[in-house]
């Protein structure tokens, strides 16, 4: 999986500023490499405007749609279309212990939603753990994940990091903390959001996807810069415009910035093109059963969960 340039919106950062949620060590935007911070696209930060009252008052009409992709046959569907993407399976669940450099620059890649030692949710992530379980495999390489935390450097994780990885996702109170960062910092602001742009549970999944691949960078090429693209071209459903228009608009940003790449991997967009799309166009818009999708060229299909 590829994460674009988090060094510039800190996924911590980002989460808790626009969402109030996030937790760990955070790092100041401003402290970013000015070499590699992103464009400011002056993306809107959705949850932070009007008043206290009127914050709450929005909290609360949230709090009380339906729970579209948050409910547990939605979030399994989910979990199963993210993992085809990043990872060639369906079986999500045993994807705890994977840890590899894939070579995208973001040094090693881990776990059930690809945590990156290179954009800081790698991080958050060890950090969360380690206040709950101070003698874990992990914690002796906080030291060096804070060190390389914006880069694709190995420094202080090898030899050993891998194995501690593995050794740690044994146990399952790290796989719980893996599932709590990802909604953290990953589903609950992407669902939340997508709520309140008025959006069906397959558009809560086009922004739940591009938050994974994009990070939740304000960006050109960050998950909130790819939307703010987006509503220049179309209306959000809140707005009063057209959910597949705005969803055909926001996919064509995320394509936009996944074609700059430098990757024929990460250039590829079938998860748009062969998924997202497929059922947009067949107007699948509640993500039901039975889906059938193409990634990489490789179909997958869900019968039932």
């Amino acid at each position: 999986m590829t994460r674009f340039f988090l060094i510039g919106a800190p996924i911590a950062i980002v989460a808790s500023i626009v969402f109030g949620g996030g937790g760990g060590s955070q790092r100041p935007a401003d402290m970013a490499d000015e070499a590699t911070a992103p464009k400011a696209t002056g993306a809107p930060n959705p949850l932070k405007t009007g008043s206290a009252d009127e914050q709450k008052a929005l909290e609360e009409r949230i709090a009380k749609m339906p729970p579209g992709l948050a409910a547990p046959g939605k979030k399994e569907i989910a979990a199963r279309l993210v993992a085809s993407a990043e990872n060639s399976t369906l079986d999500w669940r045993g994807q705890y212990d994977s840890i590899e450099d894939i070579g995208d620059g973001n040094g090693y890649t881990a776990g059930v939603i690809g945590f990156c030692s290179g954009t800081h949710d790698m991080l958050e992530l060890v950090e969360y753990y380690t206040e709950q379980h101070p003698d874990n495999p992990l914690a002796a390489y906080l030291p060096a994940l804070r060190e390389v935390d914006g880069t694709d450097s190995h420094e202080g994780l090898d030899p050993g990091f891998t194995a501690a990885w593995v050794k740690a996702a044994k146990d399952p109170a790290f796989r719980t903390a893996q599932d709590v960062i990802r909604d953290r910092v990953y589903f609950d602001p992407a669902v939340r959001l997508a709520k309140m742009d008025g959006l069906s549970t397959l558009g809560q999944f086009v922004y739940y996807d591009a938050m994974v691949l994009h990070g939740p960078g304000v960006g050109q090429s960050g998950f909130y810069g790819i939307r703010d693209a987006a509503m220049k071209k179309a209306r959000t459903v809140a707005e009063g415009g057209d959910e597949k228009a705005f969803l055909d608009a926001f996919m064509d940003a995320g394509r936009a910035v996944m074609k700059t790449q430098l990757t024929e991997r990460e250039r590829d967009t079938s998860r748009i093109d062969t998924a997202q799309r497929v059922f947009l166009r067949d107007g699948n818009m509640d993500l039901k059963i039975p889906l059938t999708w193409k990634t990489y060229g490789e179909t997958f299909r869900i019968d039932a969960l």
